[in-house]
């Protein structure tokens, strides 16, 4: 439960690196579809959409087992 609601409700990603990730994650996605002839491309087009999703819910599991936080707002 722990791990589920630190990915619900703290967020250890930017505002923008969260648009950069959904818009890397969006160009991924459609080469990855548009070279769908080989099973490796349907894989690199799911890796797209995970990465897309860290963006989406600015969490990245990754960033948070390094230790990763955001700075406070600054007043």
């Amino acid at each position: 439960m722990s791990f589920l609601k630190s990915a619900l409700y703290v967020k250890n990603v930017p505002n923008w690196e969260r648009a950069v990730r959904i818009v890397l994650a969006l160009a991924v996605v459609v080469g990855g579809l548009a070279l769908a002839a080989a099973p490796w491309n349907w894989l690199l087009a799911a890796a797209g959409a995970g990465f897309g999703l860290t963006g989406v819910v600015g969490f990245c599991p990754a960033c948070a087992l390094v230790g990763r936080r955001l700075q406070p707002p600054k007043r």
